[in-house]
């Protein structure tokens, strides 16, 4: 049935989100005009500002309410450990995980010459700017192992080649508790490229 056209425009709105297709949408639309009119506000007031107030930090491209984000201003990390990513999300993983103590480099997307995105284009530059300010610094890329990424890594690696910086990655593989039939072929590949000998 066809709706009000201001419940299709907040329905259409949602459908903007990642992951929210027409069903999800409509349940959203339809909880959020049974909030209260005070919820509403408060629910507006915290989209405006949010877009108001977050920006990118300044130093590593997190997103932040501040110039710097609380992860580079933190006196406690490894500033000599960079972790590259492509998107500040990816951050949280790390971070739920707590065992990396070092900083990040959000590239806020990947080299794509068939989408016409190529190292200008993403923050490689002030990447570059941070390391030549430390001393024997160390770049984790974790970066998706697609296309895309393995571009992305092989260009950063061709950029400092002669820099002193060491370069690693992370690890492809089996996940955990995988069963092995169900594994692509991609997978299945780096593992076996990836594997480690196993000490006695």
């Amino acid at each position: 049935m066809p709706y009000p056209s201001d419940l299709e425009k907040l329905i259409s709105y949602y459908q903007k989100l990642p992951g929210i297709g027409e069903k999800s949408a409509e349940r959203l639309a339809f909880a959020t005009i049974e909030f209260s009119d005070e919820e509403i506000s408060e629910f507006s007031a915290t989209l405006l500002n949010a877009k108001k107030n977050l920006s990118r930090c300044t130093i590593c491209g997190n997103i932040t309410d501040k110039e710097v984000c609380s992860i580079c201003s933190n006196t406690t990390r490894d500033q000599n450990t960079i972790c590259v990513i492509e998107d500040f999300k990816n951050i949280a993983a790390f971070e739920k995980s707590g065992k990396f103590m070092g900083t990040y480099h959000v590239l806020n997307g990947l080299i794509s010459p068939v989408d016409d995105i190529g190292p200008e284009d993403i923050n490689l530059s002030s990447l570059i700017t941070r390391l030549s300010s430390l001393t024997n610094p160390e770049l984790i890329l974790a970066l998706k192992p697609t296309i895309e990424g393995e571009a992305t890594t092989l260009y950063i690696k061709k950029i400092l080649e002669n820099k002193n910086v060491t370069i690693s990655r992370l690890a492809y593989g089996i996940p955990i508790g995988a069963e092995i039939d169900y594994l692509d072929n991609v997978t299945l590949e780096k593992a076996l490229e990836d594997r480690k000998k196993i000490s006695e």
